[in-house]
């Protein structure tokens, strides 16, 4: 009697040993993306965002959030697509970096908040090498959501602070 061998998941980087992960689903351009909910400090609507002179095109400006100055940015133009319309359900979601002196915190426009999704690891692919409307070093992996694939998003390198303090 032969054994059936068990199926081969490659278990992407920050995803393996890890029962399941959390991402929190949103749209921009149509397009529907995930980031880790670990990286998420919050979610607040959009405005006041006070536009800063001389600062790159993908830098929409910066907020008060409770007295700290946050960057913002409109991560269609970080895509290198056409800026989203702002609406009603238009939000900035404020993200954690590591940095060299702890953590900064830095806010990105998304069209509209979707939802908090569970994903097992078994059901994260590595990110394809080519295909995607945005650059693939911007990929973490795919999540794999009924017959549909999710990007998953690496904030970090979205935002990296060297690769923006460069422009």
């Amino acid at each position: 009697m032969m054994q059936e061998q068990p199926s081969q998941t490659t278990l992407v980087g920050d995803y393996a040993g890890v029962e399941e992960s959390q991402f929190l689903t949103f749209q921009l351009n149509k397009e529907v993306y995930g980031i880790n909910i670990l990286k998420v400090k919050e979610i607040i609507d959009y405005g006041n965002i006070t536009k800063v002179p001389m600062m790159s095109d993908f830098i929409a400006g910066v907020i008060n959030l409770r007295g700290s100055v946050v960057p913002v940015v409109d991560l269609a133009l970080r895509f290198s697509q056409a800026p989203s319309m702002i609406t009603k359900r238009s939000s900035i979601v404020v993200v954690e970096i590591p940095d060299d002196n702890g953590w900064i915190e830095i806010g990105i426009t998304v069209d509209e908040v979707n939802e908090v999704l569970e994903i097992l690891p078994s059901e994260i692919e590595l990110a394809p090498s080519f295909g995607t409307k945005i650059r693939t070093d911007f990929i973490s992996g795919m999540g794999k959501i009924q017959k549909e694939l999710l990007i998953l998003l690496d904030v970090e390198n979205i935002l990296a602070i060297e690769e923006i303090s460069a422009v």
